[in-house]
């Protein structure tokens, strides 16, 4: 017990503010944060992700879609970088577009810093923070574009009956929000050639966002000639992170793994 105590309490980092210079920002549920993990430096490849937990827009699953990811990727030398992104129902987009691409803003600025290569730097979201991750890969301008994104299980559109209303309620502010906003926010018709390479995983039997939303993004994906890879298993749960216990899910991770060591991220 004292040995994982010490364990949880030497990971433990100072999260960065976003916007240091807005007071605006003084209600710490208002505060945007971004909270480095740097990898071991005699094993850091210099690849970095920025990490977008999920929570449907209104809570944030920092432990299992955070800090076990941080920890989960620098166990493979990559540095990892959790967004706390502003919520609904305080705030609505474009509030959390604006902060994951500060964060990007942050790493690109501050990557010598670190130690960390500006031209690889992915983004990884869970659920409404997959919203997010593709929301960033399909709305950036060049300093915020990400090099490789990996989507776990998530929302993807604010359009189609198989969105996940809750997410886009706080996202967007409203049950019925204009049409046009909501085609924005659906990230399956916001693809281009330019849209980053991306790693998607899913379950068919997901109750609370329906796979619908990973294949409309992977079929979009693969019209404009986007390199993807996308797995999809029988069963498993929304939420389940790594999936650690699960002997048949928690492969996802090794084969993200492969997907990452392809794309130049980690050897």
């Amino acid at each position: 017990m004292i040995t994982s105590l010490f364990l949880l309490l030497s990971f433990a980092q100072t999260p960065v503010n976003l916007y240091p210079a807005k007071g605006v920002f003084e209600d710490e549920r208002d505060r945007p944060e971004l909270t480095p993990y740097l990898a071991d430096k005699t094993k850091a490849s210099g690849a970095a992700v920025v990490i977008c937990p999920g929570g449907g827009y209104g809570a944030l699953a920092m432990d299992h879609e955070g800090l076990q990811i941080a920890r989960w990727l620098n166990s493979m030398g990559i540095h990892a970088f959790v967004l706390k992104y502003r919520l609904g129902p305080r705030h609505q987009h474009p509030a959390m577009l604006d902060d994951v691409s500060q964060a990007f803003r942050l790493v690109r600025k501050r990557a010598a810093e670190w130690g960390v290569d500006s031209r690889r730097i992915g983004v990884w979201g869970f659920s409404a923070g997959g919203h997010l991750a593709a929301t960033i890969s399909t709305h950036f301008t060049p300093e915020t574009r990400p090099d490789f994104a990996i989507l776990s299980y998530p929302v993807i559109t604010c359009s189609e009956e198989w969105k996940h209303k809750g997410s886009c309620r706080n996202l967007l502010g409203s049950e019925n929000p204009d049409p046009k906003l909501a085609d924005l926010m659906s990230n399956e018709k916001q693809v281009t050639k330019d849209t980053p390479p991306t790693f998607i995983f899913h379950t068919t039997d997901d109750a609370a966002v329906p796979v619908e939303n990973a294949l409309a993004y992977y079929t979009a994906l693969r019209k404009n000639g986007v390199e993807v890879e996308m797995h999809i298993f029988e069963h498993g749960r929304h939420g389940v992170g790594l999936a650690p216990g699960d002997w048949v899910l928690s492969s996802w991770a090794d084969l993200l793994s492969k997907w990452l060591v392809r794309h130049g991220a980690t050897k």
